[in-house]
């Protein structure tokens, strides 16, 4: 709810489409976890993610195609645990991992999200204005929706391009709620049930 908004003390406004794909592990990075415990950066975990990586024909021919390129007797090695990867190495396991991850929740949030033609329902929260001087707080309720064309959206998140993202959210999703879209357009939250 909007009292909620809150959050370590700041108030993070969030524009759109950015807002919408916070509600996934409160970042616009779902491929990633959320940062839920305070303390340094683990380590990727090479191994896993190299797995993850080459369980299938599919995943590892993204994966080549994500700049992994290494021998076919390198990566047996990496995997039977005979030889360890390189930090430069750890480091491209990571960011293929990242394209190929990002690809396959892409596939499955979209479907999730389209529902056979239903759609999804939307839930804005506007921004909390507890900070804000009272002659100057507008009155902006909570409203919901239901989105039926996320394909584009989707896309726009996968290939990174966030112009395009918030493009196809500005044009396709906010004209639906009428004539107060403009007071959608920056809110704190975005929420719905993937």
């Amino acid at each position: 709810m909007p009292e909620n908004n809150n959050r370590n003390g700041h108030h993070e406004p969030h524009r759109g489409p950015f807002a919408l794909l916070s509600r996934l592990g409160r970042s616009p990075r779902p491929d990633r976890p959320a940062r839920r415990l305070r303390g340094p950066r683990p380590r990727p975990d090479g191994p896993a993610r190299l797995h993850y990586l080459t369980k299938t024909d599919h995943s590892l021919a993204a994966a080549k195609d994500a700049d992994l390129t290494v021998t076919d007797r390198t990566l047996r090695a990496w995997l039977e645990g005979t030889r360890r990867p390189s930090k430069a190495s750890l480091e491209r396991i990571d960011a293929a991992y990242r394209t190929v991850r990002r690809r396959n929740v892409a596939r499955h949030l979209l479907a999730r999200l389209n529902r056979e033609g239903r759609g999804t329902r939307v839930e804005f929260h506007p921004l909390n204005q507890s900070q804000v001087a009272g002659p100057l707080q507008r009155v902006v309720e909570y409203r919901t929706m239901n989105v039926r064309r996320w394909d584009r959206i989707v896309e726009a998140w996968a290939t990174g391009d966030h112009q395009g993202l918030d493009d196809e959210w500005t044009t396709d999703v906010l004209p639906d709620l009428g004539f107060q879209w403009g007071r959608y357009e920056y809110v704190t939250n975005i929420g719905f049930a993937a």
